[in-house]
Formats: C-alpha cells, structure tokens, sequence
C-alpha cells in the first residue's frame, strides 16, 4: 500500500503541474476563442453581411480557434504536435474524401452568400428549376415553384450552370405576340394595342412600350407588343393584355387568323 502511494505522489509530482497547466490553458482558451468569436459576429452584423455568412464565419472562426487551444493543451501533457497535427490532417482527409459531394455543395454556398446572384423572395431560373427563393442555405437552395411546389437544390448545381434572376431589376419586359389578318390595316391595330396598354396603370411609360411588325407569317402578319411593367406585375400584366387585346380587335373588327389551308380538288378524266 505504501508503494502505491508512493507511486501516486511520484506521478502527481511530475504530471500534476502538465495538467493543471492543461486544463488552464484549456479554460482560459475557450473563454478567448468565444470572445473573439463575439467581436467577429459584431464585426460583420455592422457592415451588415448576410445572417448565414456570419453565423458561418463566426463558428468557423471559433473551431478554428479551438483546435489550436486543444493542440496547446495537448503540449501541456507531453503530447508531441507533430504526431497530433498529423492525426488531425489525417482525421480531416479522410472527412474530406467521406463528404466531397457535400463539400462542393458547401463551397458553392459560400460562393452563393458571398457574391449574392440572387436573395430570399427572387424569382430565378437554376438547374432547370424555375421559382422564388424561399431559403438559401450552406449546403442547399429552397426554391418555390409557381404551382406551389418546394424544390430543394444542392448548391454545386445551381453555381455549375446559368443562373437567371427575374427579380433582380426590378423591371421587366412583357414580350406578345400578337397575329392580325393581312387584309387588316397595321397602323390601326397598332393604335388599338397600345390604346390598351396605356389604359393598364400596371404598364411602365418607362421605358415606352414598343409594338412593330416581327413576321410576314404563313396566315398573319405578326405585330411584336413589348410593355414594361414591374417584376412582381409580370404575369398579371401578360395574361390580361392578350385578352383586353382580343376584345379590343374583335371590336375594331380587325381578323385574328388562324392557320388554314386551301384545298384543290381535280378530276382526272376517264381512260374509258
């Protein structure tokens, strides 16, 4: 028994000092890394950075932090660095290649919160995917589609490919095709169309609405109607301009024609 205790204040006396200093470097470690992860997150809230990047940046910046406070503990014990350090980067090439996919779709995020081609609430087109954003994550994209469907979309596909935001200017050009009979008079149905355009307080006077000849058709001469509108009226105004357009040539009594054909028949005549 004696031994025993002789071993134990042996050891206290050599290791007690290691692990005290350990768990004090340890302790005052966390307490600086969770301070400066504070002034980080305040740092970025006042130059007014997107919430996901300073949730991200600031808890990166703390596990940063912590790990090189664990490594200092661990050298408090006798650990060697070199060893630990080796195990860490072993430890991390092998999450790397466990979650590549899901590292790609993390970087893409980064890129997305960092150079913002688009927000919560745009109206985009993204990997074939049409619809407004209702969350942008670090991993994935939340689109809405316009028939209220929630489309989730790893990230590492929305930045491999075009990316077209709607909503980003605030306008848009509402583009109409609009077919007359080439007995109509095209000036006439002109002013008729654009009669109606200025009537719909939803229609932009800038930039002007343009309405000239696209195509000599088969069975119509086809008039190009370009309004403005803004970009949440889109729709609204694309839907009711071709029907206030319809009754307004059906009252002015100019054709809307539809494909025809003409048909010849002969008669051969008879060998008898």
């Amino acid at each position: 028994m004696d031994d025993i205790l002789a071993k134990l204040q042996e050891y206290g006396a050599l290791y007690g000092l290691q692990v005290v200093g350990a768990i004090a470097v340890f302790v005052v470690g966390r307490i600086v890394a969770g301070l400066v992860r504070r002034i980080v997150r305040g740092a970025m809230e006042r130059r007014n950075a997107a919430p996901i990047l300073v949730s991200f940046v600031s808890q990166m910046t703390y596990v940063l932090l912590m790990v090189f406070v664990i490594l200092a503990a661990l050298s408090q014990l006798g650990v060697r660095m070199t060893s630990a350090i080796a195990m860490v980067g072993a430890a991390g090439l092998a999450v790397g290649l466990a979650l590549q996919g899901s590292l790609a779709n993390f970087a893409a995020g980064i890129l997305l919160v960092i150079f913002r081609p688009f927000k919560a609430g745009h109206f985009i087109e993204a990997a074939g995917v049409s619809g407004t954003v209702e969350d942008l994550g670090l991993f994935t994209t939340q689109v809405v589609t316009p028939d209220n469907r929630t489309v989730i979309i790893p990230n590492g596909q929305v930045t491999g490919g075009n990316i077209v935001n709607y909503s980003a200017k605030g306008t848009r050009r509402v583009d109409l095709v609009v077919g007359i009979s080439y007995e109509a008079d095209i000036a006439r149905a002109k002013a008729a169309i654009l009669d109606v355009l200025s009537k719909d307080e939803r229609v932009l006077q800038e930039p002007a609405t343009f309405i000239g000849v696209l195509e000599l058709a088969d069975s119509s001469v086809n008039l190009a109607v370009r309004p403005w509108t803004t970009a949440e009226n889109y729709w609204g105004v694309y839907f009711d301009t071709l029907e206030a357009v319809k009754n307004r040539l059906d009252a002015e009594g100019i054709g809307i024609p539809f494909p025809q054909r003409d048909v010849h028949l002969f008669r051969e005549a008879s060998g008898d």
